[in-house]
């Protein structure tokens, strides 16, 4: 039976990892690999000292820009990577993965950094965590987990191309990326299923359908632009209510003035799940019955929406499946039998239409 991973949260203040009841660890540095270049190699690539070494990697004063520059080179050009245990950071000789999320209150983080925990346990490796939303320097907890992980996935968003450098030559996995791919990915891909949704749609006999979207800009997001052209090349001349975030607050607001406003609609598309409950207590406080009179379809097919009543109908993403791809990815770059960045470091999990009650 594999023994169960170990989570760790990264301290954005320190640059520490925090565990409870740890005391006073006694550090030496152990032997380098003989296949992985030591500090003492940049150091005489370099033509300087191992603390001077030590100094520029870690950003400390006492050196000259020159001399910084010339060492974070001969790091580079070596592929080198400071030990964390010459950083203090023993965890017991464990390998360590770094996740990376954006905001523990949304239920689709905790459900992803337990699929990812699964993996990791069988695999025999620990999970150090950053949430990025959440943390008070955001910077410092990716360049945390830099240095005291082997390899880092998770969802970097509009930071990824900040954050990939900072987090130097760590393999890094970005999930579901926004624009171009830096180096590794995987794709969630909502596109079939909002095909199958749209088809399904139109068997049921919906004629005004309105997508509840959220979006940081306020404009339509990538998955309400699939919902609405998938909608109106099936005939629909679909309503658009985008909020300023994926929370269910903004989706009972929104259904809310929706409701008010576009008086024959007759389902709603919530960019979430999280969305999608605000959605189904606004209509439930209107006294309109769902899916009688307004059909209701979240996005990630969390388990919670097995809770409510009507119970969710979604879009779901199979995550324990995000986390395999993603890790696969990940230790085949660190092994050297996938190259660090390119179209085959790229995988793509699809969601699936789960009807239930709502819809």
């Amino acid at each position: 039976m594999a023994r169960p991973a170990r989570l760790t949260a990264v301290s954005a203040q320190s640059g520490t990892c925090a565990e409870p009841g740890a005391g006073p660890v006694s550090v030496s540095e152990p032997t380098a690999a003989p296949t992985r270049a030591t500090i003492h190699d940049v150091a005489a690539a370099a033509g300087v000292s191992r603390q001077t070494v030590t100094r520029a990697m870690n950003g400390m004063y006492g050196i000259s820009v020159a001399t910084k520059g010339r060492v974070l080179a001969a790091a580079a050009a070596l592929d080198y990577r400071p030990s964390r245990f010459g950083r203090g950071l023993v965890m017991g000789g464990e390998h360590q993965l770094g996740l990376v999320v954006s905001d523990l209150r949304n239920p689709y983080s905790p459900e992803l950094a337990a699929a990812v925990l699964r993996l990791a346990a069988a695999k025999g490796w620990n999970v150090m965590l950053a949430d990025v939303e959440l943390s008070g320097d955001s910077d410092r907890a990716v360049q945390a987990l830099g240095a005291q992980t082997d390899v880092v996935i998770g969802y970097l968003g509009s930071r990824a191309a900040e954050w990939i450098q900072r987090l130097g030559t760590v393999p890094v996995v970005e999930l579901d990326p926004s624009g171009e791919v830096l180096r590794a990915a995987v794709r969630i891909d909502p596109g079939p299923a909002v095909e199958d949704l749209a088809d399904h749609l139109v068997s049921v006999g919906v004629r005004h359908p309105v997508v509840v979207d959220a979006s940081g800009d306020g404009r339509p997001s990538q998955r309400g632009v699939l919902m609405l052209d998938a909608l109106r090349r099936r005939g629909y001349l679909p309503e658009i209510a985008v909020a300023p975030s994926a929370t269910a607050e903004h989706g009972a607001a929104m259904t809310t003035r929706a409701l008010e406003r576009f008086r024959r609609l007759d389902a709603v598309l919530a960019f979430n799940d999280v969305t999608a409950l605000g959605v189904l207590a606004a209509c439930r406080r209107a006294g309109v019955d769902v899916p009688g009179a307004v059909r209701v379809v979240g996005v990630d097919g969390l388990s919670l929406g097995t809770l409510v009543a009507p119970t969710l109908s979604t879009l779901a993403v199979d995550l324990d499946d995000v986390a395999r791809q993603a890790l696969d990815v990940a230790l085949g770059m660190l092994s050297g039998a996938l190259p660090r960045s390119g179209p085959t470091v790229q995988r793509t999990v699809h969601h699936r239409l789960l009807l239930r009650e709502s819809a």
